[in-house]
């Protein structure tokens, strides 16, 4: 009687655990060997078959120029269209990771929005570069991981040509975050003294709408070359300075 006890008051303490550890896991999701984050937290903008969630620049439909390849949204060699998400954003973190072929050229713009004949014109750029056979690659501020043309990043781990890098892209107000390969490697102030003073001494200093917006769309460049992207996802962010991503 003592053994039917003992098993009669465990068995439903049991049961209730492995109940909450099922309830626990499933509100839970592995990204990438990031950990687990909740999974209402991140939305999935490409799932490496679907390409619903983007579209070509000042354009409807996506565009001829990209093609999905092995789960990831590759960029065809030759001319083509930037890739931006149909939705917006202001706050946020980005992750995804890319690869590029040698010699390749592309980017990741944030904030952007349309009219502009390039999204460049007003949207800042996270170099995507191989930096070693790019001419890009030989000035530190155009090379990968960079605030194209402006802040050259630091600390940085750069994966071999073929290899694929992650980064982190976070977004808050005007404080923005570069990150490759889980080392910052860029970080600023969108209208600071310093970065209006940089960007008055570059390509950018004619373009009166360039870092002014703090919302837009997430744009991955095509830049004639072939790379590749994949595992996109983007969550949003208490806009609050003080609080952590």
């Amino acid at each position: 009687m003592i053994r039917t006890a003992s098993f009669l008051m465990c068995k439903p303490f049991t049961i209730l655990a492995t109940l909450s550890l099922l309830t626990l896991l499933s509100g839970c999701i592995s990204l990438n060997g990031h950990g687990a984050e909740k999974a209402e937290q991140w939305e999935v903008l490409f799932d490496g078959k679907s390409t619903h969630k983007w579209r070509g620049y000042n354009a409807t439909a996506f565009p001829a120029s990209w093609k999905i390849e092995n789960g990831a949204l590759k960029a065809i060699p030759g001319n083509g269209a930037d890739l931006l998400t149909k939705a917006e954003y202001d706050n946020f973190e980005l992750r995804l990771e890319w690869k590029v072929a040698p010699g390749a050229n592309s980017g990741i713009l944030y904030r952007g929005t349309e009219g502009d004949p390039e999204i460049w014109w007003n949207a800042p750029e996270m170099q995507v570069l191989d930096d070693a056979k790019h001419n890009d690659g030989k000035n530190p501020k155009t090379s990968a991981g960079s605030l194209y043309a402006l802040i050259a990043p630091s600390n940085k781990i750069l994966k071999p040509v073929g290899e694929y890098n992650e980064i982190r892209l976070v977004a808050r107000g005007n404080h923005i975050e570069h990150w490759l390969n889980n080392q910052k490697v860029v970080e600023y102030e969108l209208g600071s003294p310093e970065l209006n003073a940089l960007i008055a001494k570059s390509k950018f200093a004619d373009k009166p709408r360039y870092g002014k917006n703090l919302s837009g769309h997430i744009v991955l460049q095509h830049h004639h070359d072939e790379v590749w992207y994949r595992n996109i996802r983007i969550r949003k962010l208490d806009p609050s300075p003080g609080s952590k991503p």
